[in-house]
């Protein structure tokens, strides 16, 4: 498909590869078969901006791609066999170990980035392949490249489908049929190597013989005449009558549809769980400030004087490090997820377009960020017990991580609700500091006496149980202190105890809230 910018090149190819949101007329059938979502999976369709994992090899992404959208007939064995095929066939076998790169990772080349976005469609052998503006961005020497493998693809018996913004002259004469669009309706379609003898038979013919075809044929989309009179050449030509060279041609999808719409998975969701969770890890095992999350564990647990770094108070007191492990453990995992949806956006809907797995799916996996949350508040407890200025016993630290874990997990929820709602990241991360930020002040560490209009949004804030629950492990409503010389009182007496409002027979309240 050819055409100027703006002339509804990618609109088209997300149309017809069943991509395309909203309401619009007409019907798209493939063999005269309705779209459905069966059909969709033998449909391969390659974005414009390559949308990989940057930490992962090549022989890594198309692995776990393989396993999670070939037949569940498959073994294993198999699937990985249909890998080795396909970096034959695209020329990835020379670079299959390395890493895929990004912005900020060194690796790959464009063009060969681009044919690995082919090979992980090529997986399935669709009978259809789409691919949106293939050679952008890539030297001449890599879209010939990229073109000679599409083309021997189209040669084994596969529909090629391509938007090229300005293909040179070698690439037009790859095409076999070419479509040009002027804003929104087409020009032509017929045969790629007919096309000049048809507009030069209707009057429109180039100044000289060694043109580029398809410079005059956009040229004629964008209303340009060469050579022609200057009443002529006001004449439109930006679709008003459709025009075909082979009408009967009928080359367009070869997919076959399936008897059935209904959505059928490719393997089985633990299957695909265990796929994902091992993709996940393995990416995560590259990326480089690992080696510090390490660091900072180490740190707790070796040296856990470090993490104090302010002078304890008096037992009976309340401990500025309960509050810090409320307030960690619900802001750390917040700022993790908000930018989690919008940051894989991209990931997410290629794998969800593709059809072989849905959003849970691969959101489970990534929440090990759960692990990884409680792991720090583990850490801050753990230098609780070792400094043996609290009550350290088994079951007071089985509630107080199990308090955690559930603060933990609510956190995860608002920053994922936050990303999915704004889908930006610095949208998000803004909401996600000023309303975490609101939350730390009316909590009722820093501030005991709020004004009435605004003392009730600390109710609202997960936080805030955590807190009283925490306190609330660590003391009993009996526990005594010496408040004055031969004095003892009640520590839920304790004035910035007493404050919370701690209520021993319904802590259940505070756990459900």
């Amino acid at each position: 498909m050819l055409g100027p910018s703006g002339s509804g090149k990618t609109t088209l190819l997300t149309a017809l590869g069943g991509r395309l949101t909203g309401k619009f007329s007409g019907t798209i059938t493939y063999n005269g078969r309705p779209f459905s979502s069966s059909v969709k999976r033998r449909i391969g369709f390659v974005a414009q901006d390559d949308v990989l994992y940057p930490h992962l090899t090549v022989l890594e992404t198309l692995t776990y791609a393989a396993l999670l959208k070939l037949p569940k007939k498959l073994t294993t064995q198999e699937k990985i066999e249909q890998v080795e095929l396909i970096l034959v066939e695209l020329g990835l076998a020379r670079c299959r170990n390395n890493v895929v790169g990004g912005p900020l990772l060194r690796g790959l080349s464009g063009g060969e980035r681009k044919r690995v976005s082919v090979g992980l469609e090529m997986l399935v052998d669709p009978s259809l392949l789409m691919l949106d503006e293939p050679t952008s961005g890539l030297d001449s020497t890599a879209a010939h490249r990229i073109m000679v493998t599409l083309r021997g693809l189209a040669r084994g018996g596969r529909t090629v489908i391509a938007t090229i913004h300005q293909p040179s002259s070698g690439l037009y004469r790859m095409f076999d049929n070419v479509l040009v669009l002027s804003e929104g309706h087409p020009m032509y379609w017929g045969q790629a190597d007919q096309a000049m003898d048809y507009f030069s038979s209707i009057g429109f013919t180039p100044s000289f013989n060694f043109l580029n075809p398809a410079d005059f044929l956009l040229d004629l989309a964008n209303g340009i005449a060469p050579d022609t009179k200057p009443d002529e050449q006001q004449q439109e030509f930006h679709g008003r009558e459709y025009i075909s060279q082979n009408p009967q041609d009928s080359s367009f999808p070869t997919a076959k549809s399936s008897k059935s719409s209904e959505v059928e998975w490719n393997s089985s969701w633990w299957e695909q769980f265990k796929v994902l969770l091992t993709r996940v890890y393995k990416r995560g095992s590259m990326n480089p400030f690992r080696a510090y999350g390490y660091f900072k564990s180490c740190r707790s647990r070796f040296f856990p004087a470090s993490s104090g770094g302010i002078p304890m108070l008096p037992t009976y007191k309340i401990r500025w490090d309960f509050y810090f492990s409320s307030q960690y453990s619900g802001l750390f995992p917040s700022v993790q997820c908000h930018i989690h949806l919008p940051t894989r956006a991209s990931n997410v809907i290629r794998e969800r377009s593709s059809g072989c797995t849905d959003y849970p799916r691969i959101h489970l996996p990534n929440s090990r960020r759960l692990a990884n949350g409680a792991r720090s508040s583990h850490d801050i407890r753990d230098c609780n017990i070792l400094d043996g200025r609290t009550q350290s016993s088994l079951l007071t630290f089985i509630l107080t991580l199990s308090i955690v874990l559930l603060n933990v997990l609510v956190s995860q929820a608002l920053g994922l609700a936050m990303g999915a709602v704004l889908m930006d990241v610095k949208q998000a991360t803004t909401l996600a500091s000023v309303t975490m930020l609101v939350f730390l002040l009316v909590s009722g560490y820093y501030i005991h006496h709020m004004p009435d209009f605004i003392a009730w949004l600390k109710y609202i804030f997960f936080s805030h149980y955590c807190y009283k629950l925490l306190v609330g492990v660590q003391y009993s409503a009996n526990e005594l202190y010496e408040c004055e010389i031969g004095r003892r009182c009640k520590v839920v007496d304790f004035p910035a105890i007493k404050y919370l409002g701690l209520d021993y027979d319904n802590r259940w309240c505070d756990a459900v809230a």
